[in-house]
């Protein structure tokens, strides 16, 4: 079932899935992109993923105090050992997978331990790297992960899925279906989400896309679209995705001064512009991935050009 859960929804992604193509295709009209703004925006968005993806499994420090851990190596008063060492070891795994993020690249499982080892390295040596040996249940999952005796051959199946795509899967929903069936499989006894959202950007990475960081603010929609792709459902997984990776195209494009569009909160573009749309309106197309927008913190941003573009797309469906 969950090689072809995502028949159903390629149709309805398809608006957002052009979108994507269609920036992507932007940035890399652009590139070589000047060093001196890829690196800025790395920098920036390095410290954004480490923090929201370490913040999702309860790490407790700041964004700025990621940044000063990671910057200036200066250690946070009154925050555990651990936590430091989730920081730094996630960015390690970064640095490792940008160092293997070729368009050629072949995903193998050897990269996937390596990446994991990288993770809980200082945190749990003993399986840091391994293949599970012992049952898991994950408290508030709607699932119980398969059977030890399984793992090893699901992982093998899942690496071999993304690399042949078999399917004919948009990289996007490639890499939300990869995520979910991770997750599933549960390959390790701790660890497992900040794994599986460095290596699947590790897929993206590949093939020219910036990471799609699932922000710490959408912790439980996360943990909603993933329950979902658990019953065979992966709209709400695919969209949380698709919204991720457009908010890094658009950092990157708007960092570009022949890309440049000036973004705005939904509230204020509401009362400073000529909008035929109330706040909540567009706020429910932005989380519905009808218009390009993304959150920044709580608030979702997009463009006046967006919202022209919706209605001229409304516009030629009534005709």
């Amino acid at each position: 079932m969950w090689k072809h859960g995502m028949q159903n929804i390629i149709e309805e992604m398809q608006p957002t899935i052009e979108r994507l193509a269609s920036k992507k295709a932007l940035l890399d009209e652009q590139r070589p992109l000047p060093d001196f703004i890829v690196q800025k925006i790395k920098e920036g968005l390095n410290v954004e993923w480490t923090y929201n993806s370490n913040s999702i499994e309860g790490n407790t420090l700041s964004l700025n105090e990621t940044k000063i851990v990671l910057e200036e190596g200066i250690t946070i008063g009154g925050k555990s050992l651990r936590e430091h060492f989730e920081i730094t070891n996630h960015h390690e795994a970064i640095e490792f997978l940008e160092g293997l993020a070729k368009p050629k690249y072949v995903l193998t499982e050897r990269d996937v331990l390596d990446v994991h080892e990288l993770v809980m390295s200082k945190i749990a040596k003993d399986f840091a790297g391994r293949i599970r040996n012992v049952p898991v249940r994950i408290t508030g999952a709607n699932f119980t992960p398969p059977s030890v005796a399984k793992v090893p051959e699901m992982l093998t199946e899942l690496i071999d899925f993304v690399n042949e795509n078999p399917l004919k899967l948009n990289d996007v929903l490639l890499t939300s279906l990869f995520h979910h069936r991770f997750v599933w499989i549960h390959p390790f006894i701790d660890g497992n989400g900040r794994t599986v959202r460095l290596v699947m950007n590790l897929l993206l990475m590949r093939k020219g896309y910036p990471p799609a960081i699932i922000l710490k603010t959408d912790r439980k929609k996360y943990y909603d679209a993933l329950n979902q792709a658990n019953k065979g459902s992966y709209q709400k997984l695919a969209l949380l995705m698709a919204q991720a990776t457009e908010r890094s195209l658009d950092i990157y494009l708007n960092s570009l001064p022949k890309t440049y569009k000036e973004i705005k909160s939904i509230s204020n573009l509401v009362e400073e512009d000529e909008i035929p749309y109330g706040q909540e309106y567009i706020s429910l197309l932005a989380r519905q991935g009808k218009i390009a927008a993304y959150k920044e913190g709580r608030n979702w941003v997009t463009t006046e050009e967006a919202i022209a573009e919706y209605r001229k797309s409304r516009k030629r469906n009534r005709k």
